[in-house]
C-alpha cells in the first residue's frame, strides 16, 4: 500500500512510501483487538479498593438481645452486615485485575487495528522533523498544516523527543507516543494516526519479528 509523505507545513513532497501488506494490509482479527484492549484497561486499575468486612469493623462485642423470647431474631453482633455501620459481605480486596495474552496475540491485535486505521485512509505520513524548543503554537500550527486541527491526532515518533512532547502537552486532542510504546488502545482511540517517515521501519521491524 502506497502512502504519500507530506513535510511538516502539510506539503506533499512529492514521494510515497509502501506501508508493508503484512502489517497494514492483512485480515482483522477482532478478538485478538477486544483481548488486548481489554488488558491494556484491566492494567490501568490500581486494584486498592478494599471494604471492611465484619472482622475488621471496630465495635463492642456484647450480646444485643437475649437469645430467646423476643419475637425477632437472633443477633449476637452490632458489627453484622445487617446492622448500620457493620462489615460488608464479600466487599472489594485489593487484587491485580492483569491476565496473561500471548505476544503474537498482542502483535496480531496492532497489526489489526492498523489495518483498520489504512482501511479508513486514516495513517498519515510526515517526514522526519524537530522543534528546536518546545512550543505549543508551533504544534499547533503543525496540525492546522495537515487539516487536523479538530481531530483526536497520534503522533508516533521513531526515538523520544522531548521539544514534540513537550509541546504536544498542553493540546486536548494530541498525544506522542514512540514507535516501541505504541498500544493497540492507543491506535484504536485516535482518528487520525501521524507516522513519522523514521517509524514506519520501526513499526514493521517490531511487528515482524
Amino acid at each position: 500500500m502506497e502512502v504519500t509523505v507530506f513535510n511538516k507545513a502539510g506539503q506533499d513532497t512529492g514521494r510515497k512510501i509502501d506501508l508493508n501488506d503484512q502489517i497494514f494490509g492483512i485480515e482483522p482479527n477482532e478478538h485478538a483487538i477486544y483481548l488486548d484492549v481489554k488488558l491494556y484497561l484491566a492494567n490501568q486499575r490500581q486494584g486498592t479498593h478494599k471494604s471492611k468486612e465484619r472482622a475488621e469493623i471496630s465495635g463492642s462485642t456484647r450480646k444485643l438481645k437475649k437469645q430467646k423470647g423476643t419475637g425477632g431474631a437472633r443477633c449476637g453482633s452490632i458489627k453484622a452486615p445487617i446492622f448500620v455501620g457493620g462489615g460488608r459481605v464479600f466487599g472489594p480486596r485489593p487484587r491485580d485485575y492483569g491476565f496473561k495474552v500471548n505476544k503474537k496475540v498482542k502483535a496480531l491485535a496492532r497489526k489489526s487495528a492498523l489495518t483498520f486505521k489504512a482501511q479508513q485512509n486514516s495513517i498519515l505520513v510526515v517526514e522526519d522533523f524537530k522543534f528546536e524548543a518546545p512550543k505549543t503554537k508551533e504544534m499547533v500550527a503543525f496540525k492546522n498544516n495537515l487539516k487536523l486541527a479538530d481531530k483526536k491526532s497520534l503522533i508516533v515518533l521513531s526515538e523520544a523527543d522531548k521539544n514534540i512532547y513537550l509541546s504536544s502537552r498542553n493540546l486536548k486532542n494530541t498525544f506522542v507516543v514512540t514507535s516501541s510504546d505504541l498500544t493497540t488502545y492507543d491506535i484504536l482511540n485516535a482518528s487520525t494516526l501521524v507516522l513519522l517517515e523514521s517509524s514506519v521501519k520501526n513499526i514493521e521491524e517490531n511487528l515482524m519479528n
